[in-house]
């Protein structure tokens, strides 16, 4: 009587399909607080599962640890990465992001050489920091010339406004919510010439000499590709959509849109340039030489983008 009800009750539940009974073929960590991971979180991808993380380190540390099979992250994540983790790859830049510094005119700063014993948040070991690290080097300045307070970006803005700190150097939209909480205070320094976020895709060398775990891979980078397009065509509804998955104002995104690129591609001598000069600031703060140039462009794997394009 028990099995008969037990069959029963079997057949009285809706039939799962196989997309649902399967487990995902791939695991990524996203970095769910910040806009370059739109074209991650604007559709989903058969067969592939998003682990929403608060943080591109965070997103990393999974990657690092196995948690999961790819992660988001910058280029300079990946490269300080990678000295630990040496079979780490870059396969697809998803975005690109213009960062600012904005700093207090009432601090009596109006370009970069003011910076000089001034006290600037960033966040530690990541872009924001080798940002600053490059503007400072624009008038002569190194980090040691500042007062280096390490802060998360979204304690910066108010921190500004309270004077605790006198300039941020900050990815978006934490610069945006500055500029705007300081108002005509707000003094912005930018060259769009000494660094850009490269935001990419990483996985391992592991993972990739997986068969079924690479087909995957190919599958979501040409789904990336495809919605990729799409943002930089027509973003219209994308933006509301993107705004419920990161929890940032759709306004706020609006603002700071056209800070962003998303190229779906891998210029692998293009990277392999910013690359080299990365390792040099990353040797220097972590206290140990600089790698050779060929060791860098192993970071980089376009065979993935070149399977999503045949």
């Amino acid at each position: 009587m028990r099995r008969r009800s037990f069959l029963g009750a079997l057949a009285a539940c809706p039939t799962l399909s196989a997309a649902e009974r399967a487990e995902p073929e791939l695991r990524i960590a996203v970095n769910q607080t910040i806009i370059e991971s739109a074209p991650l979180l604007l559709q989903e991808t058969p067969g592939v599962q998003v682990v929403p993380v608060a943080s591109g380190r965070l997103a990393s540390a999974q990657l690092m640890n196995g948690t999961v099979d790819a992660a988001t992250g910058s280029e300079t994540q990946a490269l300080l990465n990678s000295v630990t983790q040496p079979d780490l790859r870059i396969i697809l830049t998803l975005s690109e992001c213009r960062y600012r510094l904005v700093a207090r005119r009432s601090a009596g700063i109006r370009e970069v050489a003011d910076l000089r014993g001034k006290r600037v948040a960033s966040t530690r070991n990541t872009s924001a920091e080798y940002f600053l690290s490059e503007m400072l080097g624009t008038a002569g300045l190194k980090e040691s010339d500042v007062s280096l307070f390490s802060m998360e970006g979204e304690a910066m803005p108010a921190a500004l406004t309270r004077q605790e700190i006198d300039a941020v150097a900050i990815w978006e939209p934490h610069a945006q919510n500055a500029i705007d909480l300081l108002g005509i205070d707000a003094q912005i320094l930018e060259n769009p010439a000494v660094y850009h976020e490269r935001f990419g895709l990483n996985t391992t060398v592991r993972v990739l000499k997986d068969p079924a775990k690479r087909r995957t891979l190919v599958s979501l980078v040409r789904a990336i590709t495809a919605i990729s397009a799409k943002i930089r065509s027509s973003p219209g509804g994308l933006v509301g959509k993107l705004a419920n998955a990161i929890a940032i104002p759709e306004p706020l995104i609006t603002k700071v849109w056209g800070r962003f690129r998303f190229p779906a591609e891998l210029d692998e001598h293009q990277l392999r340039s910013v690359l080299v000069p990365l390792e040099l600031w990353a040797a220097t703060i972590s206290q140990r030489q600089p790698r050779h140039q060929a060791m860098l462009a192993a970071i980089i794997d376009v065979s993935v983008l070149a399977g999503a394009r045949m």
